[in-house]
């Protein structure tokens, strides 16, 4: 992490920006106050700007010759990896406690639940990144956070950043589970048949366990092929019931453990474009841990399903009770 102050974290990532060319004239006026007074940042700002000049003479340069060509790329890939370190975050009280929120040039990198931790001890510290503490411009993404945390939105539209993944098959896990829509649950073991690795269950839950971006890549929304809500966030089950509340899924005790009712949810059949009543002939309980299932009618309907032909849901809805 950065010793410098927390006036040139702040405008650290603007600092690139303007240097290179990419600032609103607003915020080049905001840099030229800053480096006005403050000579470390303005030496920072010239040498970024020279970088970004040399880029572009070279860019609009014959190429002459081979090493001409390996230094206008040195280049390019310097600047690049200057701007691609650089990361904005913000931290912000919510239902769930205080959470981290941290976005690149390419999107949201990092939510992370700091439990009374600071940022010192946070995935960023790790991450070989430029951490930036950022002020209004992450705003929007609390608020949009918090307005999801507490029922008032269902998506969160948001580009995602995998930098922090630990693998590529940890990647693809974060893709498959990113696509399971708002109110619904699945299993491990249907994720890893997804990403193709039908036998690779607790590969599966390990690389969930250390999503990166947890809301917005849904990891709550997996589930033991039993029904039961297994570890999530660092056995946080709790946390995960909470989430799963909020999106209409019903869950309860059963045992000693926290479980889904999926008694009480509408079932899609693997390869299906329709959407079942539990007890539907089509629904066996060998294929149980194979099957999305959604808390709501309305849910089913929004992910593009419609009621089956057979069961009819949409004639004989689960009541309230799952009776």
């Amino acid at each position: 992490m950065s010793a410098k102050s927390s006036d040139c974290l702040r405008i650290e990532a603007e600092l690139v920006a303007a240097a290179t060319g990419d600032a609103t004239p607003e915020v080049v006026q905001q840099v030229q106050r800053h480096i006005r007074r403050c000579a470390p940042c303005d030496e920072e700002f010239q040498r970024y700007g020279v970088i970004a000049q040399v880029v572009g003479g070279l860019r609009s340069a014959p190429h002459h010759t081979e090493q001409a060509a390996r230094a206008r790329e040195a280049l390019r890939e310097r600047l690049a990896d200057l701007r691609s370190r650089l990361v904005t975050y913000r931290i912000f009280s919510s239902p769930l406690g205080r959470l981290l929120i941290a976005r690149s040039e390419q999107g949201v990198s990092l939510v992370e639940f700091l439990e009374g931790r600071g940022v010192r001890d946070s995935r960023l510290s790790r991450a070989g990144v430029e951490a930036v503490e950022g002020g209004a411009e992450m705003e929007p993404l609390c608020q949009e956070l918090l307005d999801y945390l507490e029922g008032r939105r269902t998506r969160l539209e948001w580009p995602i950043d995998l930098r922090l993944a630990r693998s590529e098959f940890h990647r693809a896990v974060l893709q498959v589970t990113a696509r399971i829509p708002y109110g619904a649950i699945t299993s491990y073991t249907r994720v890893a048949r997804d990403i193709g690795a039908p036998e690779a269950m607790r590969a599966v839950a390990q690389a969930l366990r250390w999503n990166p971006v947890p809301i917005v890549v849904p990891c709550h929304r997996v589930i033991g092929a039993s029904g039961s809500l297994t570890g999530y966030a660092g056995n946080k089950i709790l946390r995960k019931q909470r989430l799963l509340s909020v999106e209409g899924v019903p869950t309860a005790k059963i045992g000693r453990e926290l479980c889904v009712e999926r008694a009480s949810m509408y079932v899609r059949h693997p390869g299906k474009k329709y959407y079942c009543l539990p007890t539907c002939q089509w629904v066996s309980p060998a294929t149980l841990g194979r099957l999305v299932f959604f808390g709501s009618r309305g849910f089913a309907e929004a992910s593009g399903l419609a009621p089956c032909t057979s069961c009819r849901p949409d004639l004989h809805p689960i009541s309230p009770s799952g009776c």
